[in-house]
């Protein structure tokens, strides 16, 4: 093939790919739920599965988060996880609401609190999914970047959970990026 013809066929290929790429619906601007009782929400959670992330990389399994409310309205958050060697991984954190007194959408910041004035060291944690017991929980950001299913107990019954994970796929997820987290306790 004469080399401009090709050029041209692959520019053309280049464009029908992106014309295709275009028509693919972008999901609509995630919204968490309409409230949360945080003082409800508070206490221990298992990780049921999590879209793949590089801070919990070193995770291999155990993980579990437990929130408390501290006497100034913010929340105090401790992560934890089994490493490879056994041990445990901690990662302490405070979490500010965002917005009403029951809205679902808080800040939360790993990073030192000397360094809590800085807007960038602040994370989204939109709660996106809670079940009316408060025992089964999707979380996540606008981007859809990260995603935690947690819940009160470290087992979930299968068709509670495959209901919650239908109704993240309506909500733009792409569920087969979930990764599911071993609970050993």
């Amino acid at each position: 093939m004469h080399p401009l013809r090709k050029a041209a066929v692959s520019v053309l290929l280049c464009l029908g790919a992106t014309q295709a790429l275009a028509e693919v619906p972008s999901p609509p601007p995630l919204a968490s739920v309409a409230s949360l009782d945080v003082q409800r929400y508070m206490g221990k959670w298992y990780e049921i599965s999590h879209y793949p992330n590089w801070f919990q990389k070193k995770c291999q399994g155990a993980s579990r988060a437990e929130y408390a409310l501290k006497d100034n309205g913010e929340v105090q958050v401790v992560n934890r996880c089994r490493l490879e060697n056994g041990e445990t991984n901690v990662a302490s954190a405070v979490g500010r609401q965002v917005g009403g007194a029951d809205s679902a959408r808080l800040k939360v910041s790993f990073a030192p609190a000397w360094l809590s004035f800085i807007p960038a060291v602040w994370g989204d944690y939109w709660v996106v999914d809670l079940d009316p017991e408060y025992s089964l929980v999707a979380v996540s950001e606008p981007k859809r970047e990260y995603l935690w299913v947690l819940s009160r107990t470290p087992q979930v019954d299968a068709a509670r959970y495959t209901a919650l994970l239908a109704r993240l796929e309506g909500l733009g997820f792409d569920v087969s990026k979930l990764v599911t987290t071993k609970q050993m306790d």
